[in-house]
């Protein structure tokens, strides 16, 4: 019976919850800027890890190794992105 029960689903849904909780916690608490997006950014990565590993099974197929790296290339792209338009838009090195 004990095999039935999702357990590792029913943990990453309690987590998920907790993240949630810490991240509006930096609105209740009225941190400093700098404070409150380094607790969002760190609270959304691991909360976005947390679905991909959970409950989109990304480690439980055969074909992890190209699932991995489709999503380390898309964290790559994502990060030149955003750090290529900070560069030209705000810092101005263009």
């Amino acid at each position: 019976m004990s095999e039935l029960f999702p357990f590792k689903q029913v943990m990453g849904f309690v987590f998920s919850l907790i993240l949630t909780a810490v991240a509006l916690m930096v609105y209740f608490l009225d941190m400093p800027f700098t404070t409150g997006m380094t607790v969002l950014l760190i609270t959304a990565f691991i909360q976005a890890a947390l679905q991909l590993v959970v409950f989109m099974h990304a480690g439980e197929t055969g074909d992890r190794g190209s699932i991995y790296t489709n999503l380390y290339y898309a964290i790559f792209i994502a990060l030149a992105t955003v750090f290529g338009t900070l560069l030209t838009m705000i810092w101005g090195y263009i």
